[in-house]
């Protein structure tokens, strides 16, 4: 009998969960303590809630939902039904948080994510599920400190100092972090040539580090030079609350291999060196992306 497309989901499913680090369980046979994250397909919730296609437990507490759907479906439409799985976790069953924090839904070939966690939490597109620890981390930081987490961090910056700062570039400061204290991810700065767009970017992303927190600031640029130039930058950047230079505070990598160091907050590179390395993440893992998600690198979503 021929597999029907809801089964050819989870089988990609359960192999981008395993790629990521999650070890895969059935109910019958749950062992907690085999991994730090732990997957456990078709979980009966409570009466009247079903069962979630994808239990998702890290450090022995359950943290989260996977709504499997086939190829095609239209997953924006699935947000609530995800939601109310995370509410339909049993009483005696251990869990991170209630409502479960963290949602995914998933046909295999796209994925969605929605954290609670977040201020006006939505679901958005993610390239592959998160790591277990990566999941801790974030349940870690905001139990330690709540609204700790980038995005409630980046609608409460400090003012922007404007000494040594052009009114084009203070404008366009403030229009960045405008734009992602309403909670859009995406902005344009156009400026011209001259105006000094690096030297923006520098101030912005200092403020990005320090102030929300960012784990790492990835610098985008389509050739070598470029990359050398805003290397220099950074390395001259004397920030304006601290005074001394940037690299002096945080570490900044100019990626002339295909291995990111594991401490760098701010990662220089080519276009074309971040794709020869996604290929080999690729390669390594045996895993081709779809065409929608080639789509979605080439684009930077």
């Amino acid at each position: 009998m021929p597999a029907q497309p809801e089964d050819e989901a989870r089988q990609q499913i359960d192999r981008l969960l395993g790629l990521c680090g999650w070890a895969l369980q059935d109910p019958g046979t749950v062992n907690l303590g085999a991994a730090r994250g732990v997957a456990i397909r078709n979980f009966p919730l409570r009466s009247g809630y079903g069962s979630a296609d994808y239990l998702l437990y890290v450090d022995g507490k359950a943290a989260g939902v996977v709504e499997a759907k086939r190829e095609g479906e239209t997953l924006i439409g699935f947000e609530v039904q995800t939601e109310r799985y995370s509410l339909g976790l049993p009483d005696f069953l251990p869990a991170q948080r209630r409502p479960l924090p963290f949602l995914y839904q998933s046909t295999g070939v796209e994925t969605r994510f929605t954290n609670l966690l977040e201020p006006d939490a939505r679901s958005r597109g993610v390239f592959a599920f998160h790591r277990p620890e990566t999941l801790a981390g974030w349940l870690a930081a905001e139990a330690a400190f709540p609204g700790s987490i980038l995005r409630a961090r980046l609608r409460r910056p400090p003012p922007i100092s404007a000494a040594g700062l052009r009114p084009v570039q203070l404008q366009a400061i403030q229009g960045l972090e405008r734009s992602m204290r309403d909670g859009r991810p995406r902005a344009l700065v156009q400026m011209a040539s001259g105006a000094g767009k690096t030297f923006m970017a520098c101030n912005w992303i200092y403020r990005l580090v320090k102030y929300a927190n960012a784990r790492r600031v990835l610098f985008l640029v389509d050739r070598g030079n470029l990359a050398r130039q805003a290397l220099n930058e950074f390395q001259q950047f004397d920030t304006p609350d601290d005074g001394r230079k940037f690299t002096e505070l945080y570490n900044v990598q100019h990626m002339r291999s295909n291995r990111l160091d594991p401490v760098s907050r701010v990662a220089i590179t080519t276009i074309q060196r971040l794709w020869s390395m996604l290929k080999r993440i690729f390669n390594t893992a045996k895993f081709q992306p779809s065409r929608f998600q080639r789509v979605r690198i080439l684009k930077g979503a």
